[in-house]
């Protein structure tokens, strides 16, 4: 089996599903509001590797030295060869996945290192995610991506500096329902310009997340105190782009002129998102992966049903 539900992984299947994967898994259980998906787990992308025989291609095409050129070649060379066709066995259990989730529903499809935000290094946006998945193929397609995006130049030269054997690196992909957001961003659970752990940090912008990880765009920033959920600080900026769904994956548009300087979350919000991000502080506490106390997320505005809001306060 290839495949694991979110409710059937947990902060101890790392191993199996990646960082991510294990954490959906966790905060699923736990009642929080995931959007449904699955897990395609790491002896997925093994098999593959195994049946197209590509560890000895991978280690010959991959940099001896650490050159930036070498590494940016190499990654190029080395992604090509993640083009063949999964199995037959994978195809199947991928299929009946997504179909389970609904036909032709519209899916992120985002990579899940094993190796991922380790308390001494932080891998993030090292691999790839696609948004807007539709179809069968496309899924395939995205979940070969990202395979190999675990071989982009910047993973490769990051891992040679941290020392870490990239024989010893797989990845899980996670598939899940996308939510078309009105906004997104990101949300730290400590401060991480002062280091105050009583603070929370939101990062966000209109549309999908995809302009606010890429960096394509300005985000409004909010700083929230945990104990009160009272908005601190307030930065709303000039917000030009936005990422939106498109027919088939995403396209960056323009944002409406008289939209740019609205402030994308209400001071309401501000406070829903930050008493989310202190429930799953404490629930992912307890985890030596998150001891350094500054869990980051993704997290969406004005796209969560009213009966899951947590209690403030």
């Amino acid at each position: 089996m290839f495949i694991k539900r979110f409710d059937e992984l947990g902060r101890d299947d790392i191993e199996q599903a990646g960082g991510k994967g294990a954490n959906l898994g966790e905060l699923t259980h736990a009642g929080l509001p995931v959007p449904p998906g699955f897990v395609i787990i790491t002896d997925a992308y093994r098999c593959y590797v195994a049946e197209h025989q590509l560890t000895d291609k991978v280690a010959a095409l991959a940099p001896a030295t650490d050159d930036p050129d070498g590494y940016d070649n190499a990654s190029g060379q080395i992604r090509a060869l993640f083009s063949e066709k999964v199995s037959d066995t994978l195809r199947a259990e991928i299929a009946a996945a997504y179909t389970g989730l609904g036909a032709d529903l519209p899916v992120a499809v985002r990579s899940s290192a094993t190796a991922e935000d380790l308390p001494e290094a932080s891998f993030a946006g090292q691999q790839d995610t696609y948004l807007n998945v539709r179809g069968l193929e496309d899924l395939l397609t995205a979940v070969r991506d990202c395979w190999a995006s675990l071989w982009t130049s910047r993973a490769m030269a990051y891992r040679a500096r941290q020392r870490i054997d990239p024989a010893t690196v797989s990845l899980a992909v996670v598939v899940q329902q996308l939510v078309d957001a009105e906004a997104a961003g990101v949300m730290f659970t400590a401060n991480p310009s002062n280091g105050r752990r009583d603070e929370v940090v939101i990062s966000a912008a209109w549309g999908l997340g995809e302009s606010v990880v890429s960096g394509s765009v300005n985000t409004d920033n909010l700083v929230v105190r945990k104990p009160d959920g009272m908005v601190i600080s307030t930065e709303i900026a000039d917000k030009a782009v936005m990422t939106v769904p498109a027919e088939q994956r995403t396209n960056e548009q323009p944002v409406p002129a008289e939209q740019r300087k609205q402030p994308v979350l209400s001071e309401s919000d501000a406070a829903e998102l930050a008493a989310y991000g202190t429930l799953i502080e404490k629930l992912l506490r307890s985890t030596p992966r998150h001891r350094m106390g500054s869990c980051r997320r993704t997290v969406l505005s004005r796209a969560i049903p009213a009966h899951h809001r947590p209690p403030r306060g």
